[in-house]
C-alpha cells in the first residue's frame, strides 16, 4: 500500500520496509517458486504505485488479477494480517483500482493491436520463428517498403508485399542484394500459419497508442493496464514478443525525463524467462539496451519469474529493487541457483541467507531496495502485506461492463482497414493488368498491320519475281543462242586444231624415225669399234703372260731342282739328290702354271 509517500511492501520484525517512489524506474525483480506468493506481492505493488499516481501495466497469465477492479472482501484470514500488520493504524482500506482490460484476440478485453511496420523486422522473425536468412529476407523486405513507401499494416500488407517481391526478386536482388524465393516461400508461410493463429486480429488499425496507458482517474490515481494472457501464453513466443513490442513503444515513444521524484509508469513482466528462452542474440542485446536506458525516460520495468537465474546478467545487473520468495533446491542445479540467489544480496549478521532462503513460508520474502541514495539495502526477511483489491477473477458480467464504459472502447473497438500496402499492389496489379491489356489491344493492331503490309509486300515479291522470271527467260535463250555460236565456232578451231597437230605429229614420228636410225647406226660402229679395241688388247695380254710364265716356270725349275737336290742329298746321297732335283723342279714349274692359269 502507499504510505506515509511510499511504497510499503510488508514488515520485518516490528520494522516497515519501503520501496521509496524515487527508485522505482530503477527496476525491480519478483522471483520465487510456483506458490510462493509472487501475485500478492505483484498486486501490492501495482496497487501502490496506482496510489502514488503512476500508471501500471502488467500482464494476467492466469486470470487472478482482474480483480483489481473490486474491493477486496474480508475474511477470517484477512482479518488476522491486518490486524498482525498493524493496518488499520496505517489507513489500510478494501478498495477498487481504475481499471483497462486489453485483450490481443479481442475476447475479454479492448483490443490491443499493432501493426506489422510498428512491430518492426526483429521482433516480427521472432514471431515467425524464422531462421537468420530468412530474417534478413524480411528486413530487406522491410526496407523496400520503406524505400518505396508502402504502409505494412495487417497481416495481408506483408503477404502481398512478399509476393510483389518475389515476382519482382530479379529486379530488386540488383538494388538490395539476393532474394532468395525460397526464404520468401517460407516466410509467406509462416505468416499464414500466424494468421490462423489468430494474427489477422492484432496486426490491423488502429493500433495501440501508448500514451493512453498514461492516464490518471479523477482521485489522481494511475490506471492498471491488465493484459489478458490466458490465452496468449498459450504461444510463449508470440506473448514475450508483444511484451517485448510494448516495452519498445515506451522506451521510443516517452520523452527524456531524467531522475523524477516518481517513475511516469511502471511495466510488470510476468513469466519472464519466456522474452529470453529463444530470443537471439541480436534480441537480448536489444533487451539490455533498453531496460538500461527506459529508466531515463522515467519508466520502472519489474520481471516475476520462479528462478533470477532466468534472467540474463546483464539485466539481472540493472534490477535495483528484488522481491525474492522460496525457492526450492532438490537438485545440484537449484541448491546452485538458490545459492547464486542468496548472494546477490547484502548479507544481513541476523540470519544466514541461502538457509532463510530455502525455508520462507508462504507470504514471506527476502527484500532489498535501493535507498534514497541509490545503494542496495542489506537484505530483509519480509511478510508481504496484503493487497486492498479482491483476490482472484472478476465477474465476467463485470468485467464486460468495465471494458465498454472506458473511454478508450470506442476508439479501438472497431478495426478499421486502411488504405496499405495491399491495396496499393492491388491498385498497382489492375493498372499492370490494364496497360497489359492495352499493350495486347496494341500489339494485335500492330499484327493486323503488319500482317496488312506483309501481304502487300507478298504481292509486290511475286510482281517482282514474275518479272525477273521473264527476265531470266530471255536472258536463258539469248545465253543459249550465244553458247550455240560459241560451241560451232569452239567445234571449227578444234577440228582446224586437230588437223594441225596430225601434221605436227606425223613430221615428228618421221624425225624421230630418222633420228633413231641414225641412233642404231652410231651403236653399232661404236660395238664393232669397241670389239676389235678388246680383241687387240687381249691379243697383247695373251703375249705378256706367256712371257711372264716362261719366265717364272724356269725361274720355279731351278729353285724347286735347289730344293729337291739339298732335301734328296741329305736322305738319300747322290740318288736322292738327283731324284728330288728333278721332283722339285716338276713341282715348281706345276704351280707357277697354276698361278698363270689364275
Amino acid at each position: 500500500m502507499f504510505n506515509e509517500n511510499k511504497v510499503y511492501v510488508g514488515k520485518s520484525g516490528n520494522d516497515k520496509v519501503f520501496l521509496f517512489p524515487k527508485m522505482v524506474n530503477r527496476h525491480g525483480m519478483i522471483a520465487g517458486a510456483t506458490g510462493t506468493g509472487k501475485t500478492v506481492t505483484l498486486k501490492v505493488l501495482a496497487e501502490s504505485f496506482s496510489d502514488m499516481g503512476v500508471p501500471v501495466f502488467l500482464a494476467d497469465i492466469k486470470g487472478d488479477l482482474s480483480g483489481m477492479c473490486e474491493p477486496g472482501k474480508k475474511s477470517e484470514d484477512m482479518e488476522e494480517r491486518i490486524a498482525r500488520f498493524g493496518l488499520d493504524a496505517d489507513g489500510f482500506s478494501f478498495k477498487a483500482y481504475p481499471t483497462v482490460f486489453w485483450d490481443v484476440y479481442q475476447e475479454v478485453g479492448i483490443p490491443l493491436r499493432t501493426t506489422i511496420s510498428e512491430m518492426g523486422p526483429i521482433l516480427l522473425a521472432r514471431i515467425l520463428n524464422l531462421n537468420d536468412t530468412q530474417s534478413a529476407i524480411l528486413k530487406v523486405v522491410f526496407k523496400i517498403a520503406d524505400d518505396e513507401g508502402l504502409l505494412l499494416v495487417d497481416t495481408k500488407d506483408l503477404r502481398s508485399l512478399l509476393t510483389y517481391v518475389g515476382e519482382n526478386a530479379k529486379e530488386y536482388s540488383l538494388t538490395y542484394g539476393n532474394i532468395a524465393k525460397t526464404s520468401l516461400g517460407a516466410i509467406i508461410r509462416s505468416v499464414i500459419s500466424l494468421e490462423s493463429e489468430g494474427g489477422e486480429l492484432f496486426f490491423f488499425d488502429p493500433a495501440l497508442d501508448i500514451s493512453d496507458w498514461n492516464r490518471l482517474d479523477s482521485e489522481g490515481r494511475g490506471y492498471i493496464n491488465i493484459l489478458e494472457c490466458e490465452k496468449l501464453v498459450n504461444n510463449p513466443t508470440m506473448y514475450s514478443t508483444f511484451l517485448l513490442w510494448m516495452l519498445s513503444e515506451l522506451y521510443e515513444m516517452m520523452p527524456e525525463a531524467g531522475d523524477l521524484e516518481k517513475p511516469k509508469m511502471v511495466f510488470f513482466f510476468d513469466e519472464a524467462h519466456l522474452l529470453f528462452d529463444t530470443a537471439s542474440k541480436e534480441l537480448l542485446e536489444k533487451i539490455g539496451q533498453i531496460i538500461k536506458l527506459i529508466r531515463s525516460k522515467g519508466i520502472g520495468v519489474y520481471f516475476i519469474t520462479q528462478s533470477p537465474k532466468d534472467i540474463p546478467d546483464e539485466v539481472l545487473a540493472q534490477l535495483g529493487n528484488k522481491i525474492q520468495h522460496a525457492l526450492h533446491a532438490y537438485t545440484p542445479a537449484e541448491q546452485k541457483g538458490a545459492k547464486a540467489a542468496a548472494d546477490s544480496f547484502r548479507a544481513n549478521p541476523d540470519f544466514d541467507t541461502y538457509d532463510t532462503l530455502l525455508n520462507l513460508g508462504i507470504g514471506e520474502a527476502l527484500v532489498s531496495v535501493l535507498d534514497t541514495g541509490g545503494v542496495p539495502t542489506i537484505v530483509q526477511k519480509v511478510n508481504i502485506l496484503p493487497p486492498q483489491s479482491k483476490m482472484g477473477p472478476v465477474d465476467q458480467v463485470l468485467r464486460k461492463s468495465f471494458i465498454v464504459n472506458s473511454p478508450l472502447y470506442d476508439k479501438y473497438s472497431e478495426s478499421v482497414d486502411v488504405d496499405s500496402a495491399y491495396e496499393f499492389l492491388l491498385r498497382k496489379a489492375s493498372e499492370e493488368e490494364a496497360e497489359a491489356l492495352r499493350q495486347k489491344e496494341e500489339a494485335l493492331a500492330e499484327k493486323e498491320r503488319l500482317k496488312a503490309e506483309a501481304l502487300a509486300e507478298k504481292e509486290r515479291q511475286k510482281a517482282e519475281a514474275l518479272a525477273e522470271k521473264e527476265r531470266q527467260r530471255a536472258e536463258a535463250l539469248a545465253e543459249k543462242e550465244r553458247k550455240k555460236a560459241e560451241a560451232a565456232a569452239e567445234r571449227e578451231r578444234l577440228r582446224a586444231e586437230k588437223e594441225a597437230q596430225k601434221q605436227a605429229e606425223k613430221e615428228a614420228a618421221a624425225l624421230a624415225k630418222a633420228e633413231e636410225k641414225a641412233r642404231i647406226a652410231e651403236e653399232k660402229a661404236a660395238q664393232k669399234a669397241a670389239e676389235a679395241a678388246a680383241k687387240e688388247e687381249k691379243k697383247k695380254k695373251d703375249a705378256y703372260k706367256r712371257a711372264g710364265k716362261n719366265v717364272a716356270s724356269s725361274a720355279a725349275g731351278t729353285l724347286g731342282r735347289e730344293v729337291g737336290n739339298a732335301v734328296g742329298s741329305s736322305v738319300g746321297g747322290s740318288l736322292g739328290k738327283k731324284i728330288g732335283g728333278n721332283v722339285g723342279a716338276s713341282l715348281g714349274r706345276g704351280i707357277i702354271g697354276t698361278l698363270f692359269k689364275l
